[in-house]
């Protein structure tokens, strides 16, 4: 008897090669997923300096408003109201801008978060063994 060339290696070679493109569909899920954490932690940096930037001009420019305001004290009357109002203003809205990047600054990056809980998934689903030794 003969057997027919090659019928039983093209059975383990397309078990072979299913294994590598699900391998490589793995892959490519979590390579975009860390894609996406990157692109997650530029937009959360980039929000971040944008406040501390807004948080530096308009303490800077009420800082110097203040200074006015102390230099025009001795002035005339009514000048001394809108200098104080705009200085009130930019230091508020600077001190508020800090604020808010002080919190985005203690949330910390989350950088690769998702990609290594995808990542502890795929390890302990190919690794069912361990639900036993946890036992």
């Amino acid at each position: 008897m003969q057997h027919a060339p090659g019928r039983t290696g093209s059975g383990v070679g397309a078990r072979l090669r299913s294994y590598a493109a699900d391998a490589i569909g793995i892959l490519q899920t979590r390579l975009e997923l860390l894609a996406t954490e990157v692109a997650e932690e530029k937009l959360r940096l980039g929000t971040f300096l944008g406040y501390a930037a807004a948080a530096f001009f308009f303490l800077g420019f009420g800082t110097v408003l203040l200074a006015l305001l102390f230099t025009v004290l001795l002035w005339d009357s009514h000048r001394l109201l809108a200098l104080g109002i705009f200085t009130t203003l930019f230091l508020a809205i600077g001190i508020i801008a800090a604020l808010i990047a002080a919190r985005v600054s203690r949330q910390g990056s989350r950088l690769f978060a998702a990609s290594i809980s995808e990542l502890e998934q795929d390890r302990d689903m190919i690794r069912p063994d361990n639900e036993l030794q946890d036992r």
